[in-house]
């Protein structure tokens, strides 16, 4: 995962390319094709689909596609972390901490704090122990700010 988030050169996005990342945002298809589905609402082939989805990949206009999850409902814990990086550490400890599967969100900040991330774990002891990991690896101690209440907002952006 990149520590940066994508930066020009813009690709220019056509109102096909538009479309589609308007559907892939808040209506992906859940079914066995559903770039083929996708295709039917924005008019254009699945292939067509396919094609521009992964160009817009490559491009990093699509950082991810996935399922979003309510990680508590499913008996999980999470936290926001905070970590202060040497400059010249920094994308060693991005690439220590990106390797842990329950890690979303690792991003670089202008701050004494600079790489904040969320981690994800079956129990509040595996976090615990993640976070210890991490620490004792790079040798950088991360700060957990777990949420004492919890706002989940959707947002959408409209192209």
């Amino acid at each position: 995962m990149s520590m940066e988030p994508y930066k020009s050169p813009r690709p220019s996005l056509d109102d096909l390319d538009k479309a589609i990342l308007n559907e892939i945002q808040s209506h992906f298809p859940m079914v066995s094709r559903p770039y083929a589905e996708m295709g039917k609402r924005v008019g254009a082939p699945e292939e067509e689909v396919l094609r521009r989805v992964q160009a817009m990949c490559d491009a990093g206009v699509i950082r991810r596609i996935g399922a979003n999850f309510t990680s508590r409902k499913l008996g999980y814990t999470s936290t926001l972390c905070a970590a202060s990086v040497p400059p010249e550490q920094v994308e060693q400890f991005a690439e220590t901490v990106n390797r842990y599967p329950g890690v979303t969100h690792n991003y670089l900040r202008r701050h004494r704090y600079n790489v904040w991330f969320t981690l994800i774990a079956a129990s509040p002891a595996k976090l615990e122990d993640i976070l210890e990991e991490i620490s004792r690896v790079t040798g950088i101690q991360v700060l957990s700010l777990p949420a004492h209440e919890i706002f989940k907002i959707k947002v959408d952006f409209p192209v």
